[in-house]
């Protein structure tokens, strides 16, 4: 029987701008989840409440209830490699900082993800919904990149990154199309933005 169980899931595939994010929770067999209550899908989370869980999981690292890292890896990397391989170097980092031995783990990884093979894992279709190791890996790799994103845009401050975190919103697209593109933007994801 596995000693610990490993949730896994990202924040930030589909944006026109700046890093994919990966979260990796772990915690002991047998974890009381009522200990940090309402995790889940952190699109289905206001941003208030996500802070909330994001900094109660940091008091529980603290008292070592639970322990989690997250790894964040920029538009470059998308743009010459695709966003597949950048989410799986994401998580690789995230494990090694971990020091996980796999045969003392069991993974649930939301949607399409797999870790790396020694690791004993299940992808779970809306994971992060239904299972709350996933559902706080999602929480806290949406918390670093919003907060990452909301930094950067006090650096480019004409494409309004605090309000859509570099999704493709009517307003982002825009801007893109009166200012070209930033250092943070994905030219891959933003090739059919024509310039005004």
């Amino acid at each position: 029987m596995s000693k610990f169980l490993v949730g896994i899931d990202e924040a930030g595939r589909g944006p026109l701008a700046g890093p994919v994010s990966v979260g990796v929770v772990v915690v002991p067999e047998g974890f009381d989840w009522r200990q940090i209550e309402g995790v889940g899908d952190s699109k289905q989370i206001k941003p208030e409440r996500r802070e909330v869980l994001f900094r109660c999981a940091q008091d529980l690292r603290h008292h070592r209830k639970l322990n989690f890292a997250v790894s964040m890896v920029g538009s470059s990397v998308i743009d010459e490699k695709g966003i597949s391989y950048t989410i799986r170097l994401a998580m690789a980092r995230c494990l090694k900082r971990l020091e996980l031995e796999p045969l003392e783990c069991f993974i649930k990884l939301d949607g399409a993800l797999r870790a790396p093979s020694p690791f004993p894992q299940e992808t779970i279709i809306k994971g992060d919904a239904t299972e709350p190791a996933i559902g706080l890996a999602s929480i806290i790799a949406k918390v670093t990149r919003d907060r990452y994103m909301t930094r950067i845009a006090r650096r480019y401050t004409q494409y309004g990154f605090e309000q859509h975190m570099g999704y493709g919103t009517k307003a982002h697209r825009e801007a893109i199309a009166r200012y070209g593109k930033c250092p943070i933007h994905r030219v891959s994801y933003c090739k059919n933005i024509k310039s005004l």
